[in-house]
C-alpha cells in the first residue's frame, strides 16, 4: 500500500504536478519516478536505500521532493562543494519556492573552508615578513572579509586557489581559541555551525559528516544535530571516506602546529612561562628527529617501528617531552583560556599516540604514511564494515545514492563496503542514447603509459589533433599534478585555443571561464573528474589519460590491504579494480549532461582493451559506440556543431 508521503511526492512530478506546470519543457521520466519512490518509502522505513541513478534520471529533485515534503530534519551530505552549493543555491530554493515550503535550509562546510578574521588581523598587522605576492592576496581577502556574510572561501574570486595566502587565513582547530577569541561572537565558522540548529535542511559534505560523528572539536558545542534522514548524494567517495574517520589517523603537521600554536600563545600572553615555550620547541625537535628518522628507515608498519630500538628510543622520547610539557601545562591550568584549549587538543593527541606506539590493540592495524609532506599515522579497524554498522543504525533513515556505485551492474561491493547487510538496492540506468550520443576511443598502437616521456609525447599528440578537430571544447583528465603540468607545458606552445589548468583560479572560476569562452581547453586533475557540469556544444571531447589506478604504495590502499583476512583475497580485484572503475565512470560522466549533448571521450591507455581486467571497466560504462581508430573519432568530432 502507498503511503501518503509516497502519493504527494509521485504527483509532484506527473503530468499535471506543479513540477509540469513550473518547468518549461518538463517530462515525466520513469526512473526520476521509480527513484521518487524508493526515497519516500526509505524516509519512513527502517532499512537503508541505496541507488545508483545515472547522469539523466534527475536523482537531485528525486530525493529532494519527498525529503521537502516529509517535515523531517534532513541533512544531505555531498562528496563535492559545486554539489552543495549548486543545491543550497539553485535546487532546493526554486523546489521551495514551487512547493511553497518556507522551511530553514543551512549550508555547512568543514572548517577549513571558513575565513578565520583573527588570523586576517595578526597577518596584516604586521606584515613586513610577509612575501609581496602574497601580501597583496592578503589585501584582497581583507576587502572581501568586509562584504561577505558568510566568510566562506569558495565565494572569494579574487585570490586565485593555489594563492599560499589563503592556507594562512583558513580556520584551523588547533588555532582556535573558543570564547577568547576577540572575534568569537562573529567568527563566521561559529555562526555557520549555529545555523544548523533549527533548519530542516542541513546541506554539509562527507568529511564534517563523518568529522562531526567521529571526531570532537571542544572549541565548537555547536554540532550536527541528530535528524531524521541523512542522504548521502555522491556516495560513491564514501567507502575510503568512512576509513580515513574510523580509522584514526594522527597527523604529525597539526602537532607541530599545535605545538608552535602552545608556544605562540605563552609568548603572548604568559612571558614569566618560559619553561613552556621551551619544552613545546623541545618537542617539536624531538618530533623532527624522529620523522627523519622514520622516513630514512621507510618503515610502514608500527609494529616495526616499534622493534627497531633506535626508532623506539626516539618515538619514546618524542612522548615523554610532550608529556613532561603537558605536567608544566597543568600547573599554570585557569591562567589562559586560549592555552587551556590547546592543551585540551594536547592530551587528546598524546593519549593516541600513546596508543599507536604500543600498538596493542589486536582489532587493530596500525600504519605510518610516509608518501607525503605530512607524516601520518593510522589505527584503522581490520573489520570496517562493522564499525560502519554502528553509524548506520538507530532510529535515523539512510539514503544512499551516486551516478556510479555499480560494478558490472551491481551494488553488491558498495554495499559490503558499508556494512549494508540488509539495505535495499536501486539500479537506475541513464535515458541518454548513448549509441548515437557519443563514441569511446582506445586509439591503436598506444605506447606503455609507465614511460612519463613517452606518455607526455603521446598525450601531445593525441590531444592536438583533437582538441584541432573539436575547435577547443575539450575537457583533459590527468591522474598526478606532475602530469598536468607536463601537457599543459606542451600544450602552451602548440594550440591557438584558450587553455585552462587547474590551480590558477578556483573550480568554479575556471569552470566559468570555460563556459563564457566556449571554445577552450580545460586540464585538471582528481576533482574535476567529478561533480563539473558542462552542457551542450561547450563541450565536445573528454580526453583521459590514463585508467585512473590508485597507486600501490597509497597509505590507504595498503591498509586496506592489509586487512584482508581470506588469503584467497586480491586486493588489486577486490580493492583497486573497483575503486578505478568508479573513478573511470566519474570522468566519462562529464561527457554526455543532457539528451541533447554529443561527444567523444579517448581514453590513452590501452590496457583496457588488452588486460583481462579491461572487461570489469567496459561491462561497467555506459554503452557508447566504439572504436579504435582515431581518425574515425576525429571525423565524428569535427561534425558536432
Amino acid at each position: 500500500m502507498i503511503g501518503q508521503l509516497t502519493k504527494r511526492s509521485l504527483a509532484v512530478f506527473s503530468k499535471a504536478g506543479v513540477l509540469a506546470q513550473h518547468i518549461p519543457g518538463y517530462r515525466v521520466r520513469d526512473a526520476q519516478i521509480s527513484m521518487t519512490e524508493a526515497v519516500s518509502e526509505a524516509l519512513i522505513a527502517s532499512e537503508p536505500l541505496v541507488v545508483e541513478a545515472g547522469t539523466g534520471i534527475g536523482k537531485t529533485y528525486a530525493y529532494l521532493v519527498p525529503a521537502l515534503l516529509s517535515g523531517q530534519q534532513v541533512i544531505i551530505s555531498t562528496g563535492t562543494k559545486t554539489l552543495q552549493e549548486q543545491l543550497v543555491y539553485q535546487d532546493i530554493p526554486a523546489l521551495l519556492s514551487i512547493l511553497k515550503l518556507t522551511p530553514k535550509v543551512a549550508l555547512l562546510k568543514g572548517r577549513s573552508n571558513y575565513l578565520c578574521q583573527l588570523k586576517l588581523f595578526q597577518l596584516l598587522r604586521d606584515p613586513q615578513f610577509i612575501p609581496s605576492e602574497q601580501l597583496d592576496d592578503l589585501l584582497r581577502i581583507h576587502q572581501w572579509a568586509g562584504k561577505t556574510k558568510d566568510g566562506d572561501l569558495g565565494g572569494l574570486t579574487s585570490v586565485a586557489e593555489s594563492s599560499e595566502s589563503l592556507n594562512r587565513i583558513r580556520s584551523q582547530k588547533e588555532a582556535c581559541s573558543g570564547k577568547e577569541c576577540e572575534y568569537y561572537d562573529v567568527c563566521f565558522t561559529r555562526k555557520a555551525r549555529l545555523r544548523t540548529l533549527d533548519a530542516k535542511i542541513i546541506v554539509v559534505n562527507h568529511h564534517l559528516f563523518f568529522a562531526d560523528k567521529v571526531l570532537q572539536e571542544p572549541t565548537l558545542s555547536t554540532l550536527l544535530p541528530d535528524v531524521d534522514t541523512v542522504i548521502f548524494d555522491e556516495a560513491h567517495q564514501l567507502p575510503d571516506i568512512t576509513f580515513e574517520y574510523l580509522g584514526q589517523q594522527l597527523s604529525m603537521a597539526y602537532l607541530i602546529r599545535l605545538l608552535n600554536m602552545i608556544a605562540h600563545i605563552q609568548r603572548l600572553n604568559l612571558g614569566d612561562t618560559a619553561q613552556i615555550g621551551r619544552l613545546a620547541m623541545s618537542s617539536v625537535e624531538a618530533l623532527i628527529a624522529w620523522q627523519k628518522a622514520v622516513r630514512e628507515q621507510g618503515i610502514t608498519e608500527g609494529h616495526l617501528l616499534m622493534s627497531d630500538k633506535a626508532l623506539s628510543q626516539l618515538a619514546w622520547r618524542l612522548f615523554n617531552s610532550i608529556k613532561q610539557l603537558l605536567e608544566v601545562l597543568v600547573i599554570h591550568e585557569e591562567r589562559s583560556y586560549a592555552l587551556d584549549e590547546q592543551a585540551k587538543k594536547l592530551v587528546i593527541f598524546h593519549d593516541k599516540l600513546r596508543g599507536f606506539f604500543e600498538c596493542n590493540h589486536p582489532e587493530l592495524l596500525y600504519r605510518i604514511d610516509c608518501s607525503n609532506p605530512d607524516l601520518r599515522l593510522t589505527m584503522a579497524p581490520k573489520n570496517m564494515a562493522r564499525e560502519c554498522q554502528k553509524i548506520f543504525n538507530g532510529h535515523t533513515h539512510w539514503v544512499f545514492t551516486s551516478a556510479t556505485l555499480q560494478i558490472r551492474q551491481t551494488l553488491s561491493i558498495f554495499c559490503q563496503s558499508l556494512g549494508l547487510v540488509k539495505a535495499k538496492s536501486l539500479l537506475l540506468e541513464s535515458p541518454f542514447n548513448y549509441q548515437q550520443q557519443a563514441l569511446f576511443c582506445v586509439p591503436r598502437h598506444l605506447a606503455n603509459v609507465n614511460n612519463e616521456t613517452v606518455a607526455v609525447r603521446q598525450m601531445h599528440e593525441i590531444c592536438m589533433r583533437a582538441i584541432q578537430a573539436a575547435k577547443g571544447r575539450t575537457f583533459i583528465l590527468l591522474t598526478s599534478h606532475r602530469m598536468l603540468e607536463k601537457v599543459a607545458q606542451v600544450l602552451y606552445s602548440s594550440i591557438d585555443y584558450p587553455i585552462l589548468v587547474q590551480g590558477q583560479d578556483s573550480k568554479q572560476g575556471l569552470l566559468n571561464k570555460f563556459r563564457r569562452l566556449g571554445n577552450a581547453v580545460l586540464l585538471g586533475t582528481g576533482s574535476f573528474w567529478e561533480g563539473v557540469d558542462v552542457k551542450g556544444k561547450r563541450l565536445s571531447c573528454v580526453i583521459i589519460e590514463r585508467l585512473p589506478f590508485v597507486s600501490p604504495n597509497d597509505n590507504v590502499f595498503r591498509t586496506r590491504a592489509k586487512m584482508m583476512d581470506d588469503p584467497a583475497d586480491d586486493p588489486f580485484i577486490d580493492i583497486a579494480l573497483p575503486q578505478a572503475i568508479i573513478s573511470l565512470n566519474q570522468g566519462v560522466g562529464r561527457l554526455i549532461r543532457d539528451e541533447k549533448d554529443s561527444g567523444v571521450l579517448i581514453l590513452c591507455d590501452n590496457r583496457i582493451v588488452n588486460r583481462d581486467y579491461g572487461q570489469a571497466f567496459l561491462q561497467s560504462l555506459p554503452p557508447m559506440a566504439r572504436t579504435r581508430d582515431l581518425d574515425k573519432t576525429l571525423r565524428f568530432l569535427a561534425k558536432i556543431k
